[in-house]
């Protein structure tokens, strides 16, 4: 039609609302902040401007979030009444939960009281809506506890039994009066078995208080159960659920002492046969013993059949609490002195503890077995005589004298050295070939806790080649992947977020450079900084991977770079030379100059034990051009000085000055004669003496940056640096400070003092991952043939000696390292450690574990040799496990020794 006009229908402009004087008189509150007003103001409004005020509120809400910090004042009171505000104009029960239950809005302090308020008229089924809501919040749940609590009394809703809601009551309870709050509160009888039940049981339930304290969870739970407040039956059957789910001993401490407390009666205990199986052979060990303890005594009651016990046997005896598997074979006797008929059931069950590492009970079992063999029949006893095989080569001559002259399984067969295969160098995966690819691995890399230095390879030198290729494709693609990302947000004044002042915050700096979201002027501050005045090496380190970021940073704006250097060949951060001349090649070709933080990470790479290192020096220097003659340099410069590290004997007390492991770290090595001034800043600490940052500092494992791939073709220098995390992961609770010792193990140059100390300090952390990760450092080291056994045994022993490192924890870390073959070379170990500890002054506390670990490997591998001290120690009189192993030492190296052995060969 001629002369009409269209118009969007989004163009035509929608009248909004009017609000009315009471709703704006509360909207002013709440921008002033004035929350204690907000309660009253609500009450003048209907429905109607409830719900207009409810869109202004979400408006404000969503401005709040967006204020700077510095108006945190400002901020928290207004939530505070946004908070209640909102509260009271939302019709429903799971907006008005997700509204009350926001964590913006709960950040000004928990104001619940005046929510209650302007809730009070609501319907006590819309009520209970919202209290089951916030119910499932575990925040708001347990931190708020009391709002949520309120709610469910005045709506009358089920109880809830969520995590949060039941931390929230178990906090509340507790106090000097805890027995009586439980006894007063209703909820008491729904929430006490929830807690039972719980994966991680509630802290309160957990204190280390004893049973005379008024907050003594099991003792006032037991009280209640005497006055039939609480089903007893009902506890009894929640606690043995409990435990034999299983868990960490805190998390089952407050079960255990609860059923020991109600002690299950003669009904229950034996209803509960099959539960008290499953923990003896599965549950942790104080719960494993309380089992064990409830079956001993159905044995001896006889409601216990032989069955049952051959059940739970098996799995008790493989245990390694040397308590346990001693009580079950007693009680295997108790029942075979008593019923010898049973023997052809209960002696194969025996048998299986002839596997068990401590070799004093696998006499125990023999005998055992011995006492009672002639009431089995042929089948029974040949079965027995090859479950020998599994006995330690101590044992075997008993073996034979019981069964028969034939020898176990493999006696006479040469001893073989069981190593783990020669790492072999993995080469990383190319770069991402197409954007969406390289998206994929910006997006993993930056969302993940963790990655490895190769996932972070990839993804750095992905962006700087697409970067080159199309640089506003890549822009657009990744702005649409991190399309609110923290790096993109905005003041409510328009001025971006400096929110790379301190950080580079890992690539995330690449990616906001490429947006454009980081100043230049940041950019030119993080180029220049000198990491080299850190006070540790790990600020240094963790300096050169930003310096390469904050350079990605730079010229990713341009996309000059075709590709970076520095990117590694293989999975250990090493970079072949012949790669790196080609490199440098394609760089002299296209007229582009190296970017210098990512030639100083390539020359740290290069590989210079590589067979083609010689070549690639001639072809680096036939390129004529300055990065070549600096690679052709590097490849044929002499080695670097070997670090020389030592620990300073301990003082005399804390006080000292020199009582913690890593302030008496000594590291004296010289600075090293490069020409470290052609280096970018972040990089010339490299060249300095490693005293200056060997320092004590705030660093732990989850503080490191890939560090060592910065350093692959050094690993005795990185290995100094690193000395002090794993000192502090010796005396302090702190997990994954061995995580580098793989990588030192696969790595490049050569190996000294330094990595033998480092490997010495994770065969003594504190977790048992931490030595398992040593262990396997120390077979790679063996395997390539660059392990030196002598120097690592005799700095274990002063670590041991001094109280730094646990004989226990040392003596599970090489018995784990035996048990995988490596017989010879745990030993070799021990050998070089054991003449300090026998020769010490005073007793070293779990020297008798070292021993046995140290009897078996000689008995296994053939060695030979003498032990200064050995023969001294044996020949004292006792029955200790010290004095029994060292006499079963001395025994099978003089067994051992030439003119006495037998045809066995040895094949280290």
């Amino acid at each position: 039609m001629t002369g009409s006009v269209k118009v969007a229908a989004s163009a035509v402009p929608v009248a909004a609302a009017p609000v009315t004087e009471p709703a704006a008189a509360l909207l002013l509150a709440v921008r002033e902040g004035r929350h204690d007003d907000v309660p009253e103001l609500l009450k003048s409004l209907d429905a109607a401007e409830r719900k207009a005020v409810l869109s202004e509120l979400k408006a404000l809400r969503a401005e709040v979030r967006g204020w700077d910090w510095n108006r945190w004042n400002e901020r928290t009171r207004v939530q505070r009444a946004l908070r209640i505000a909102g509260a009271g104009c939302h019709t429903g029960a799971a907006a008005a939960a997700a509204w009350i239950g926001g964590r913006d809005l709960s950040d000004g302090g928990p104001a619940w009281q005046p929510v209650l308020s302007v809730l009070a008229d609501r319907d006590p089924v819309w009520l209970g809506g919202v209290a089951q809501r916030l119910a499932e919040r575990p925040a708001v749940a347990e931190g708020e506890y009391p709002l949520v609590r309120e709610l469910v009394v005045r709506s009358g809703c089920a109880v809830p039994t969520t995590d949060g809601y039941v931390l929230g009551w178990t906090r509340h309870v507790t106090d000097s009066k805890l027995l009586v709050r439980l006894r007063a509160d209703p909820q008491t009888p729904v929430l006490v078995p929830r807690a039972i039940e719980m994966a991680e049981t509630p802290d309160r339930l957990t204190w280390s208080v004893g049973p005379e304290s008024p907050t003594h969870w099991p003792t006032a739970v037991k009280a209640l159960a005497d006055e039939g407040v609480l089903d007893r039956a009902a506890l009894v059957d929640a606690c043995v659920a409990r435990l034999l789910r299983g868990g960490r001993p805190r998390d089952l401490r407050f079960a255990l002492a609860l059923l020991q407390l109600l002690e299950p009666t003669a009904q229950e205990r034996q209803e509960q046969r099959a539960e008290w199986i499953g923990m003896a052979g599965d549950a942790p060990s104080s719960v494993a013993a309380y089992a064990q303890g409830i079956l001993a005594g159905l044995a001896a009651e006889g409601a216990l059949s032989v069955r049952d016990l051959a059940e739970m046997s098996g799995p008790v005896l493989f245990r390694t609490e040397k308590k346990l598997v001693r009580a079950q074979l007693t009680l295997l006797g108790k029942v075979l002195r008593q019923e010898p008929a049973q023997a052809a059931e209960l002696l194969p069950v025996v048998a299986e503890a002839f596997g068990h590492e401590d070799t004093g009970l696998q006499e125990r079992a023999l005998k055992l077995v011995g006492r009672h063999l002639s009431a089995v029949d042929e089948q029974v006893r040949v079965e027995l005589a090859g479950a020998a095989a599994l006995l330690s080569p101590v044992h075997h001559q008993a073996a034979r004298e019981l069964f028969g002259d034939a020898p176990a399984d493999g006696e006479d067969a040469p001893y073989e050295e069981t190593l783990p295969p020669v790492p072999e160098l993995r080469p990383v995966a190319a770069p991402a070939e197409t954007i969406a690819e390289l998206v994929e691995d910006l997006v993993a890399l930056s969302k993940g806790r963790t990655h490895t230095a190769e996932e972070f390879e990839r993804a750095l030198g992905g962006l700087i080649r697409h970067a080159h290729r199309d640089r506003a494709a890549l822009r657009e693609a990744v702005r649409t992947a991190f399309a609110g990302a923290y790096w993109t947000h905005t003041h409510v004044d328009g001025r971006r977020l400096d929110t790379f002042v301190y950080d580079t915050h890992g690539i995330d700096v690449v990616l906001a450079a490429l947006l454009g979201t980081v100043p230049e002027s940041r950019i030119d501050a993080g180029r220049a900084r000198d990491h080299g005045s850190a006070t540790c090496a790990h600020t240094a380190l963790g300096g050169a991977v930003d310096a390469r970021l904050w350079e990605a940073a730079h010229v990713i704006t341009t996309g000059r770079l075709p590709f970076l250097l520095a990117a590694p060949s293989w999975h250990t951060g090493a970079l072949a030379p012949s790669v790196l001349v080609e490199r440098l090649r394609v760089y002299r070709d296209s007229g582009v100059a190296p970017a210098p933080a990512d030639l100083a990470q390539a020359l740290l790479r290069v590989r210079k034990a590589d067979a083609s290192a010689r070549e690639a020096a001639a072809g680096a220097a036939a390129l004529g051009t300055l990065a070549g003659e600096r690679l052709s340099e590097w490849l044929t410069r002499e080695p670097p000085l070997a670090p020389r590290v030592r620990f300073l004997p301990r003082g005399r007390d804390m006080h000292s000055g020199r009582w913690w492991l890593d302030d008496r770290l000594e590291n004296d090595t010289p600075a090293r004669p490069v020409a470290w001034h052609d280096f970018p800043p972040a990089f010339r600490w490299l060249g300095s003496p490693l005293a200056e940052t060997a320092g004590r500092c705030h660093h732990g494992s989850g503080d490191r940056q890939n560090w060592a791939s910065v350093l692959p073709d050094d690993r005795e220098t990185l290995a100094a640096w690193l000395l002090p995390t794993l000192a502090r992961s010796v005396e302090w609770d702190g997990r994954g400070a061995a995580e580098d010792l793989t990588a030192l193990a696969e790595a490049d140059g050569p190996v000294g003092p330094a990595l033998h100390l480092a490997l010495a300090l994770g065969l003594g952390c504190r977790h048992a991952e931490d030595r398992l990760t040593a262990v396997d450092a120390l077979l790679v080291l063996a395997a390539r043939g660059e392990l030196d056994a002598e120097r690592l045994g005799a700095t274990l022993a002063g670590l041991v000696d001094e109280g730094t490192v646990k004989a226990n924890r040392l003596a599970e870390a090489v018995r784990t390292a035996a048990a995988t073959g490596a017989y010879a070379t745990t030993w070799s170990v021990l050998a070089g450690a054991l003449p300090e500890l026998l020769a010490a002054g005073r007793p070293v506390h779990g020297l008798g574990e070292l021993l046995a670990v140290a009897a078996d490997c000689a008995e296994r591998c053939g060695a030979t040799g003498e032990i200064p001290g050995l023969g001294a120690t044996a020949a004292r009189r006792g029955s200790s496990q010290l004095l029994v192993q060292a006499r079963r030492l001395g025994k099978a190296l003089q067994k051992n020794a030439p003119g006495n052995r037998s045809d066995r060969d040895t094949t280290g």
